[in-house]
């Protein structure tokens, strides 16, 4: 019978593996900057860059499309009232005759302007409030932050809906009653990064070389804390669009003719048994545009604090 033993091995597996000594020090990868590695994080999150390249898409068919597309938002032919969507309408029209798909996109530009033009304004006196209240401290920080905490104590949309309501509606009313207190969230964000970044080496050695309060807040401090910045920029953009729609929705906003999605919703819910494609479009892009927003911003919250995932 032969000889099954197993066959050693004729090479020692603890022995150490010859390396070119001259490659010890070599680097494997190029390093990032922090914001280069924000980035990384950011485009590998595929959820964050559907939302990114959806916003992309929405905002090139609401600036374009209108442009190319043969009908406009506001001629009435009562002869083609509440067409079903054809391959010459694609979205179908109203009971006035108007083509949706037209209206859709021109809804599309004054939701997409009104959320913007207030998170703007939001930003700009957020930054400048928040920064001082956070920089300065003390007294200061205690009396803007309970006129702040007055503000937040109003419920927002009472605030906007009064002010609609004493004011003409128009676009800048709108704007004006939504940044009434809606900066609010923004201070509160600044105001603490102010308050972490005050103290560091670098804001110290610009006030010990004489620097001014202003120059350390807006030139050292606010570049070093546009993560939080960014994020919530992102964040209350989607809100902002809302609220538009939701005024528009109670007659409030944007008033007819004018194309709005808020205005298209009410309008389509009033016979949405009968003739659903006039509620259908509107509501799909303003839910498409709220959820590109929310998931991009997520993205960027996660990019700039990875810590978060965990």
């Amino acid at each position: 019978m032969a000889d099954l033993e197993t066959p050693r091995a004729t090479a020692d597996p603890f022995a150490p593996l010859q390396r070119d000594p001259s490659g010890a020090e070599r680097i494997q990868r190029r390093s990032r900057t922090a914001w280069q590695d924000v980035r990384y994080r950011l485009t590998t999150n595929k959820l964050a860059m559907t939302g990114f390249w959806l916003l992309i898409l929405l905002v090139l068919m609401a600036f374009f499309a209108p442009l190319v597309w043969p009908f406009d938002h506001y001629t009435n032919d009562l002869q083609l009232n509440n067409q079903p969507p054809d391959s010459t309408h694609w979205f179908g029209t109203d009971d006035l005759g108007r083509d949706l798909f037209a209206r859709t996109w021109k809804g599309a530009q004054i939701s997409l302007f009104v959320g913007v033009a207030a998170a703007l304004i939001d930003l700009v006196i957020g930054i400048v409030y928040g920064g001082i209240m956070g920089y300065y401290g003390g007294k200061v920080d205690e009396v803007m932050n309970r006129f702040a905490e007055i503000l937040y104590s109003i419920p927002y949309l009472l605030v906007v809906i009064l002010l609609l309501v004493f004011m003409e509606p128009s676009l800048t009313t709108i704007i004006v009653a939504m940044s009434i207190t809606g900066w609010i969230n923004m201070a509160w964000i600044v105001r603490g990064q102010m308050m972490q970044l005050k103290n560091q080496e670098f804001a110290l050695a610009s006030k010990a070389l004489g620097a001014s309060s202003m120059r350390i807040i807006f030139r050292h401090l606010v570049p070093n804390a546009m993560g939080p910045i960014l994020v919530t920029l992102t964040l209350s953009v989607p809100s902002a669009i809302f609220t538009e729609a939701f005024l528009s929705f109670l007659g409030l906003g944007v008033q007819s003719p004018v194309a709005s999605w808020g205005t298209m919703i009410n309008d389509g819910v009033q016979s949405m048994s009968i003739y659903p494609w006039r509620l259908f479009f509107p509501a799909l892009f303003l839910s498409l545009t709220i959820f590109a927003f929310n998931v991009f911003g997520d993205g960027l919250r996660d990019a700039f604090d990875p810590k978060l995932k965990k």
